[in-house]
């Protein structure tokens, strides 16, 4: 294509003044981001507002992280229910966490201190009334002391402004060698000034998820920061106790602490470099990005970057959606943060450091990521990815290649570079099918399919952290069988019932890769294992059920029971877990019984606000018939457009964007939530635009259904440069359903078209009504099996 400069067509003052207005008329989407929405019970990594999208450096208060969690996954960090922050934490990642630094004045104190007792450690008060949360930037006043504490970053530093008051006795404290989030045990830490303004260090760590998955591994953590002023004096700390004339402190509970006189309103900055390979690329890293840098001008920075990522989608409508919407996309944008530092190094699981690949033109092929697991991902995430941002995509699939190549194993979770599965299973076959049935294949195929295929079928010599460990179990008999302890293995699982259904998505995943790839007979085994979940659908009740190796379906069978042949779900919940055959499950159950069963599952769980009523845990909803906080759910609101009602898909969709979605600090994503690094916020956006694909684009022709926009308008910059407009006339919190339907013009007489024809842009046109068009995209149902 001819490109045609502006310059050609307007002279220098107009093409000026066209640039200028165009800048005016620019919406800051920032003022619709609120990151204190959900912050009650919520992960570690879910709040750090002081970030750039997909940074090393998340930066963010703490409120608890010093405790740790048991388990490896509960809620812990910042949680607004609490009113005291213990410091300032660098690294927020799944199961990654480190670096903690805290102003305070008055006499020495070196650690934390505990919640419910004010006085007892260096943690001050704060009100939320003098917080500011943003997109890239941070700050509060902390009442114990009063310093104003400020954060922001690039995407390998962290910054921070502590102005201080007038007081001999001012400190800022480096706390390296303790225990923040997820990060486990701490095995070891230094850290030491290197001379009078400048200071490096690290922290290995043991996180709970490396110990159950891959017990060789570790994470380590390395910074190289300087300060703006000398302080006065320098002490040390350790477990073993203060150490004060001492400028370096090594072991467990490792850190500094820099003294100062200050005066009123006085600022001192702090620039940290973050690496996860050396303390030498810490500092190359800074050096890169911050070197000339100040603070205002790194968070102008960082907050041009969010206004940029955030605005490849402008919607205009409902403010309370456009808070939701873009809070949503926020989290999708902010998960999943690059591993890599800026010379390309990053972490490879035997302590060893990778080196990214360049393209043609000098620059790195991709960033490696440090990554929950992607189970569900494939109903939001990635489809949000391929929309508008397949550059992470690419990263995502690139990524896993790489530890495929070291590991000989997908990782399902990935702590640098160690696995952290989470869930057991492993759903990376699918996400990169998906990627490249939407034409994302800036990677080597081949590669990518040898190593789908091993995921889906091999099981020997195959590591705990690449989940799937009873996948021979499913080649072999079709179905998982079931085990009665709390395992999962070659020969079964205690989850048989949910892992058969996972099993069966992916399977058809690889049997679209594998005919596309011209793998005929590798197609046929994929093809019929993708029906395994067939044998485990018991006629008389009409559910899914657990089964036993000798093919009997188990006793004393309870479909609301959870954790019983299921992963974070039960039957009820499970036996719509069909997503590659929609239309088999619906001839199962029968036309009427389908509909009826789905639309009476949603009108009883609105009650409960489509999860676990207003209980604050992320398993609140687990019980329930549907559970929207949760991933096994999250497609089926949109089966309707397969059984021929597509306006209650328009209905429940809608209802749940009002309902479950929320603005506030404790009903956010619900109120028990489990928001996994951006895949809640993503649904939200993925849905509120009325777009979908159950199937995650794993068809060998992927498919948009569509359901009912929440957006009078939206403009969408799609991935390749191009632009999709969509419209919804009539729109409003009544009129949620769907009238008639154009596609650049063209009448849609059906809920759904294909994906191909929606990339190339233009403008889709709905006409909304308070009452269903029963008449309205039912000609031709969207294909379920290709």
């Amino acid at each position: 294509m001819k490109r045609i400069h502006f310059s050609t067509l307007f002279g220098g003052f107009a093409l000026a003044a066209l640039l200028t207005s165009c800048a005016v008329k620019r919406p800051n989407v920032l003022r619709y981001v609120d990151p204190n929405i959900g912050t009650a019970h919520s992960r570690w990594f879910f709040y750090t507002p002081a970030a750039v999208p997909h940074g090393m450096a998340k930066l963010a208060p703490s409120t608890n992280g010093h405790y740790g969690n048991n388990q490896g996954w509960e809620a812990v960090g910042y949680d607004t229910r609490h009113n005291s922050i213990e410091g300032f934490v660098h690294f927020h990642e799944w199961q990654v966490g480190g670096v903690s630094f805290m102003p305070a004045t008055g006499e020495l104190k070196v650690k934390p201190g505990d919640l419910d007792k004010p006085g007892s450690g260096y943690r001050s008060k704060f009100d939320r009334k003098n917080q500011v949360a943003e997109p890239g930037y941070y700050k509060v006043l902390l009442d114990d002391y009063g310093i104003t504490a400020e954060l922001t970053a690039t995407k390998h530093v962290g910054f921070h402004r502590y102005t201080f008051p007038q007081n001999d006795q001012s400190r800022i404290i480096l706390d390296l060698g303790n225990v923040q989030g997820e990060s486990g045990e701490v095995r070891k830490s230094a850290v030491r000034m290197i001379d009078d303004t400048h200071f490096e260090g690290f922290v290995t760590t043991y996180p709970k998820y490396v110990k159950t998955y891959d017990p060789n591994g570790q994470v380590s953590m390395y910074i190289w920061g300087e300060v703006s002023k000398s302080p006065r004096s320098v002490g040390a700390f350790t477990d073993a106790g203060v150490q004060a004339q001492s400028k370096s402190a090594t072991g467990k509970g490792a850190g500094l602490f820099l003294e100062y006189a200050t005066n009123t309103n006085e600022a001192i900055e702090l620039k940290v470099g973050l690496s996860y390979t050396s303390i030498a690329n810490a500092k190359a890293n800074l050096e890169a990005e911050a070197a000339k840098l100040s603070f205002e001008k790194a968070r102008k920075q960082a907050q041009d970057t969010w206004q940029t990522e955030l605005g490849k989608l402008a919607v205009e409508g409902n403010e309370t959606n456009k808070v939701k919407f873009y809070t949503g996309l926020f989290h999708a944008l902010l998960g999943r943060g690059i591993a890599n530092d800026v010379n390309g190094s990053y972490p490879r699981h035997d302590g060893t450091i990778g080196q990214l690949p360049r393209d043609k033109k000098g620059s790195f092929s991709y960033n490696f990521y440090n990554t929950d697991a992607i189970w569900g991902a494939y109903w939001n995430l990635t489809q949000l990815w391929a929309l508008s941002y397949p550059e992470r995509y690419n990263d995502f699939v690139q990524t896993q290649l790489a530890i495929y190549k070291e590991r000989g194993w997908f990782g399902d979770g990935i702590a640098n570079s160690n696995f952290v599965s989470g869930v057991g299973t492993n759903f990376v076959g699918l996400a990169i099918a998906g990627a490249y049935q939407a034409g994302i294949r800036d990677y080597d195929t081949n590669l990518a399919y040898e190593a789908i295929r091993a995921n889906e079928l091999s099981g020997r010599n195959r590591p705990v952290g690449s989940g799937k460990l009873d996948v021979e179990a499913f080649v072999k008999r079709g179905y998982v069988p079931y085990l009665d302890a709390d395992k999962t293995d070659s020969t079964g699982s205690h989850f048989s019932a949910s892992h058969t259904l996972e099993y069966s998505f992916s399977a058809f995943a690889a049997a679209q890769l594998a005919k596309s790839m011209g793998k005929q007979a590798d197609y046929g085994q994929f093809a019929k294992l993708s029906n395994g979940w067939q044998l485990l659908y018991e006629p008389k009740d009409k559910l899914v059920r657990p089964k036993k190796a000798d093919g009997s379906f188990i006793d004393k069978f309870d479909p609301y029971e959870p954790w019983r042949g299921f992963q974070e779900g039960n039957a009820v919940q499970y036996t719509f877990f069909v997503p590659q055959n929609p239309r088999a499950l619906i001839d199962k159950l029968g036309n009427d019984e389908f509909n009826n069963r789905l639309d009476g599952i949603f009108t009883t769980a609105q009650k409960n606000g489509f999860g676990g009523g207003k209980e604050i845990d992320a398993f609140a909803g687990i019980k329930s018939i549907y559970n929207h906080g949760n991933q096994p759910n999250l497609h089926i609101s949109w089966l309707f457009n397969f059984s021929g009602k597509p306006w209650l898909t328009q209905k429940w969709t809608r209802a749940i964007c009002d309902e479950f979605y929320g603005v506030e600090p404790i009903h956010g994503y619900g109120y028990g939530q489990d928001e996994d690094q951006g895949q809640l916020g993503s649904w939200y956006v993925i849905a509120s635009l009325g777009l979908f694909d159950v199937k995650g684009f794993t068809d060998l022709r992927p498919i948009i259904q569509l359901g009912s926009p929440a957006f009078d308008q939206a403009t969408i910059r799609l991935g390749d440069g191009k632009t999709l407009q969509i419209e919804a006339k009539n729109n409003s919190a009544q009129n949620v359903y769907v009238q008639s339907a154009t596609f650049n013009g063209k009448p849609l007489s059906n809920c759904w078209l294909y994906r191909d024809e929606l990339m190339k842009g233009g403008k889709l046109t709905f006409v909304m009504g308070s009452q269903p068009n029963t008449n309205w995209g039912i000609q031709t149902p969207p294909p379920s099996a290709q």
